[in-house]
């Protein structure tokens, strides 16, 4: 049974869009196994593609030729067969009256005067008829012309259309011009070089990670196909069910004919012979159509086959992707705990032996910069796929960091310092510039001093000053600390000389007033003293002891008193030194 020209088209279609998955498939294909097998699928697909034309091809020549199909002829709908009938018919009744003509013509000249007007008569009527049956035929035939060139146009329309997608196809890289599947654009299409070549994952859990991600997506696509491949053939199995079904019914009517044949006349003998012509060409042309049909069903079996086979190898190769990827992690996890571990040792050590609060915070904090670095470190070669490419990343990265945060890498290397074995630490009181503080904070980035006013004279303002470390390396201002266990100042007092006096008793009288009023911060003068010879190099004493000098002028001579203070008592000292001096003054005059 001859299929609808649209459910021929819509078949081919389907085949035509099955067909371009082979697309997806190369993109697929990263692998040599890949690209076999992506190659042998070309090669089953150019065939079903060529088979499936020609079977289009066979449906459109039995819709052009065939003439079962067309309805009855009749006087309201008329097939370019059934006037074929009319106009035989018409001929043999043409040929009945040109005879009947004849015989009266032969009859009028040898016949009796008397039957002439008759016989006249009847040739008129006669040729009246033949006159009017070729004037049916003159009408019948143009009608005729008119319904087999309808009939061919729409033939040719079918044909028509399905050339033009196998020209469409063949344009595309596909196998559409005809039943040559091996064609060299094809199989050069399909070498491994034309697809990429898929590079070794790397190593990095990126690079594992990205593979399992690819085998995935590849596994969907391959399913994807199987599934429109599924439906081709599904498709295929319904059209061929009744082409089977016909073909076995041709089959047992020409055993049937067979049989009669063996009991017929001549003249039975002749019926036969007409009908098992008749039955051998629509058995041709039947099988033109289902062995194009059958011989796709096998080999879309075939590809599916081939697709299954792929699924299993990219199954296989996304599992071990995975156990890879598992292991990574897992090697990732174990390094990372280790790390910790070590970290936590060196805490507890450093808690257990290090007696010292400024050791132990300091070995506190290189336990972590150390553990933050192994661990920063750790994740890099964990996650890179190369090496190499680690090199480049911290190269970038810093090149980068040493431009962009330059100020706070130096305060950064200024803490180190500033924690040094002559560095600060909190409740120091040193003096930065111009500011006096005590340092109640020291952080990777900023020293914090809480200020002091006046010699230390008022205490504290209330005034948290901020410097940043990299004071540690500036060539002015400096940075000025106090040692440790020593706190002692150098204070000085001008006093106006009254005119006439003795400039040498003065100075021994100023003398002794200020080591009187020195007399009861003696002893821990002495004790900041021997503090300073052991820290300093040259081993000798620095004497706290009053000095008195005179300074002359053209306007006058004044003394300067310079004294020592200790910087928890200096304004209390001052004000006793002040006033002993200021009464040895006053007494000399």
């Amino acid at each position: 049974m001859p299929l609808r020209p649209e459910r021929v088209i819509e078949v081919l279609d389907q085949t035509i869009d099955w067909y371009r998955t082979l697309a997806i498939q190369q993109q697929a294909a990263t692998e040599p196994s890949d690209l076999l097998i992506v190659y042998g699928n070309r090669q089953t697909a150019n065939q079903v593609v060529a088979l499936a034309f020609d079977a289009a091809r066979a449906q459109a020549e039995r819709l052009g030729t065939t003439g079962d199909a067309a309805p009855a002829p009749s006087t309201a709908s008329l097939s370019p067969t059934g006037a074929v009938q009319l106009l035989q018919k018409l001929g043999a009744q043409s040929a009945e009256v040109q005879t009947e003509i004849d015989a009266a013509r032969r009859a009028l000249a040898s016949g009796a005067p008397r039957d002439r007007a008759t016989t006249r008569a009847k040739i008129a009527e006669l040729q009246g008829e033949l006159d009017l049956i070729a004037a049916k035929k003159s009408a019948l035939g143009s009608l005729a012309d008119f319904l087999h060139g309808a009939a061919a146009q729409g033939g040719t329309s079918l044909k028509a259309q399905i050339d033009a997608m196998a020209v469409a196809l063949s344009a595309s890289g596909g196998a559409g011009g005809g039943t040559n599947t091996g064609s060299a654009g094809a199989a050069a299409a399909a070498t491994p070089a034309a697809a990429p070549a898929g590079a070794a994952p790397g190593l990095g859990i990126w690079g594992l990670t990205e593979n399992v991600l690819k085998l995935s997506q590849k596994l969907a696509a391959i399913d994807a196909i199987d599934r429109r491949t599924a439906s081709l053939a599904a498709t295929l199995d319904e059209l061929r069910k009744p082409l089977i079904a016909h073909a076995r019914a041709l089959s047992a009517h020409g055993d049937e004919l067979a049989t009669q044949a063996d009991s017929a006349d001549v003249t039975g003998l002749g019926d036969v012979r007409a009908q098992l012509d008749k039955l051998a060409t629509e058995i041709k042309s039947t099988a033109a159509i289902l062995l194009p049909m059958s011989k796709e069903s096998f080999l879309l079996a075939q590809y599916r086959r081939n697709l299954a086979d792929w699924h299993r190898l990219v199954d296989v190769q996304s599992r071990e992707a995975l156990r890879a990827l598992a292991a990574r992690v897992a090697i990732l996890a174990a390094a990372l705990a280790a790390a910790f571990a070590l970290a936590e040792v060196w805490r507890r050590a450093v808690v257990r032996y290090a007696q010292e609060s400024r050791r132990r915070h300091q070995l506190l904090l290189l336990r972590r910069f150390v553990l933050w670095s192994a661990v920063s470190i750790i994740v890099a070669v964990a996650f890179a796929n190369e090496l190499g490419s680690i090199a480049t990343f911290a190269g970038l990265i810093t090149a980068g960091v040493a431009v962009a945060m330059q100020s706070v890498l130096v305060s950064l290397v200024g803490y180190f310092f500033l924690i040094g074995k002559y560095g600060i630490r909190v409740g120091d009181r040193v003096q930065v510039g111009d500011v006096t503080g005590e340092v109640i904070e020291v952080g990777l980035v900023r020293l914090y001093l809480m200020e002091i006013g006046g010699h230390g004279a008022t205490g504290a303002t209330g005034r948290v000053v901020a410097f940043p470390n990299s004071i540690v390396f500036s060539a002015t201002g400096g940075l000025f600390k106090q040692l440790a266990g020593v706190g002692v100042a150098w204070h000085e007092l001008t006093l106006p000389v009254p005119a006439g006096a003795d400039h040498e008793a003065l100075k021994a009288r100023l003398a002794r007033a200020a080591e009187a009023a020195l007399a009861d911060y003696r002893g821990e003068l002495r004790r900041q003293s021997l503090e300073i010879q052991r820290t300093a190099a040259s081993g000798r004493a620095t004497p706290f002891e009053p000095q008195v000098r005179l300074q002359f002028s053209s306007t006058g001579v004044e003394a300067k008193v310079r004294y020592p203070v200790c910087l928890d008592s200096a304004a209390e000292m001052d004000e006793i030194v002040s006033r002993q001096v200021l009464q040895a003054l006053g007494e000399s005059s």
